[in-house]
């Protein structure tokens, strides 16, 4: 379970930076077989990594990049921080060894689309590998 907690806290790792200006990416992964990613801007001011066995694999079976827009992943993933983030503040009513550090993702600050991309995927591999459900559909319920 500790290595759960420290796959977790290291897959969250965003630092905001100070300016809403795009910056150029630097997305690391070591090789194929390995589950680790790490996105970084060149000057450092904010990256994310992941560290989850078996995300690299089930990435490559998802929708490519371009799919979504930018726009969407953006919203996307606003929902799913601001979701993940009050689980965090409720430990007694969610797991505190899946929610146990909130995630520091700032709407006003432009990530880029690789950092939205990732993340957005992070989360839809977070719900079906730990059975969680963020986003709720809307629809009829008669």
């Amino acid at each position: 379970m500790k290595s759960l907690i420290y796959t977790i806290i290291v897959a969250f790792l965003i630092i905001g930076c100070a300016s809403t200006d795009t910056k150029t990416m630097d997305v690391a992964s070591a090789d194929t077989g390995s589950d680790t990613i790490r996105i970084a801007n060149d000057s450092l001011e904010y990256e994310i990594i992941i560290i989850e066995p078996g995300f690299n694999a089930w990435l490559v079976t998802q929708r490519p990049r371009g799919f979504y827009g930018e726009n969407f992943l953006e919203s996307r993933n606003r929902i799913y921080v601001n979701e993940f983030n009050q689980r965090v503040l409720q430990p007694q009513r969610f797991n505190a060894n899946l929610y146990f550090q909130q995630i520091n993702y700032e709407p006003n600050i432009h990530y880029g689309y690789e950092v939205n991309y990732l993340l957005y995927n992070y989360f839809l591999f977070f719900e079906q590998r730990y059975r969680q459900r963020f986003i709720v559909s809307r629809g009829n319920r008669f």
